[in-house]
């Protein structure tokens, strides 16, 4: 076993390894479909980094702990394995994938999100953040800001069994898909951000409050605008799917 990183144990780390093979062989079969180059993040003692190294393309692993980092550059001499903080590595290979440590979930998928030069993420995260992130019983602000940019998908709920140590909640892998064909120009981007922020915190129950406060229109107006952009105006801003968000932006927005 490693000795301790300088950067503290496997609980400050947050490190949860992957034991569970039908978990690794559907990480790496999902990263099977994609091509180009692959960055690991948190490759820990390889449970992904040696299979995917068996897919034969360039293929980089990073790691915090320099310990595990040259154990893995000693067993896999064909990868290249660097020690690096994953809330910090540039995103620049074609494919992102790992067992994100939990505790820094969102920090990543935050800076995945607003780094250009991948095209498609496989990560392990919490159960709760890849349902949210998936849309799964309701969408969350971030996902409906990054929506028109990135498509979201669920690709199954992992036990905590299937880590050493067990976490106190599940997993799930989220996929991440960045759009061919941008929903929106990439130049609105920080203004259709702001947009939905502003919808999502405003003060309101239901949609229709939202956008009055949000935009600042009378309740006939606020109305036929959702009315034109196919919302029901029972909805809540949870409720929206991306093209709903789209047409509103459009309708309300610029």
């Amino acid at each position: 076993m490693p000795h301790r990183s300088r950067h503290g144990g496997r609980h400050e780390l947050g490190q949860n390894f992957l034991v569970h093979p039908p978990t690794i062989a559907r990480i790496v079969a999902l990263v099977a479909e994609t091509e180009g180059s692959i960055l690991e993040l948190g490759a820990g003692d390889g449970a992904l980094t040696a299979p995917l190294a068996r897919l034969g393309r360039d293929l980089t692993a990073i790691d915090i702990d320099e310990h595990r980092v040259g154990a893995l550059r000693r067993r896999l001499s064909g990868v290249r394995v660097e020690r690096a903080d994953a809330t910090r590595h540039p995103f620049d290979h074609r494919v992102v994938v790992g067992n994100v440590p939990f505790h820094v979930t969102t920090p990543i998928l935050r800076r995945l999100l607003d780094r250009d030069g991948w095209s498609r993420a496989v990560l392990l995260t919490q159960w709760e953040v890849a349902r949210k992130r998936a849309g799964v019983g309701g969408g969350t602000m971030m996902t409906a800001q990054a929506a028109p940019w990135f498509v979201f998908d669920l690709h199954g709920r992992v036990p905590a069994s299937a880590f050493r140590p067990a976490p106190s909640v599940d997993g799930g892998i989220l996929g991440i898909t960045r759009r061919g064909s941008p929903l929106v120009p990439p130049g609105e981007r920080p203004a259709y951000e702001r947009f939905v922020r502003r919808l999502f915190t405003a003060r309101g129950r239901g949609i229709v409050a939202n956008v009055r406060e949000a935009v600042g229109m009378d309740r006939a107006r606020a109305r036929a605008a959702l009315s034109r952009a196919g919302i029901d105006a029972d909805r809540l801003p949870r409720d929206l799917a991306p093209g709903q968000w789209v047409a509103l932006w459009r309708t309300l927005g610029r």
